[in-house]
């Protein structure tokens, strides 16, 4: 089976981006919502970011309206959003689908590496996270309620 790093995604300009500019990193791939009862999270996501980025670390973050329709805005206005309210500076890829027929390829990938509870595949909600080794491979998925302090020890067991 192939890397995630060998996976390419759409950027928030729409553009093809392949996840090999982050090549031998370790990755936290986030599914995120502006209005979610979670999105403070973006806070802590943040912080692992710069704290742990010079270590060879980065926050993906997936943008997803799935979930009580809580990322109603654009690419502009999420990026604004984020921004302003979080100082965010980690990267926003384009708006995605992570459960059912239009899953995004990468969501399909990282669900099946790492299921949830019992087995489960499906994403429960905003602010799923996946943690992926240097090398590319799904390590572990993280409930929404997991927050992004609690994940650092395993962020750092990688680096």
């Amino acid at each position: 089976m192939t890397a995630i790093t060998d996976m390419t995604v759409t950027a928030a300009d729409g553009t093809p981006t392949s996840l090999d500019r982050w090549r031998g990193k370790v990755l936290l791939i986030v599914n995120t919502a502006s209005r979610c009862g979670f999105t403070p999270q973006y806070e802590g996501l943040e912080a692992l970011h710069r704290e742990l980025a010079p270590r060879g670390f980065a926050v993906l973050a997936f943008p997803c309206h799935q979930f009580g329709a809580q990322e109603p805005g654009d690419a502009a206005e999420i990026a604004n959003f984020c921004s302003l309210t979080y100082d965010v500076t980690f990267p926003l890829f384009a708006k995605v689908e992570v459960n059912g027929d239009a899953a995004d390829q990468l969501f399909e990938r990282l669900k099946a590496d790492a299921p949830g509870v019992m087995g489960t595949k499906a994403i429960k909600w905003n602010f799923t996270k996946f943690l992926v080794d240097r090398a590319g491979n799904t390590v572990r998925r993280y409930a929404p309620t997991t927050k992004p302090a609690d994940i650092r020890r395993d962020i750092e067991a990688l680096l």
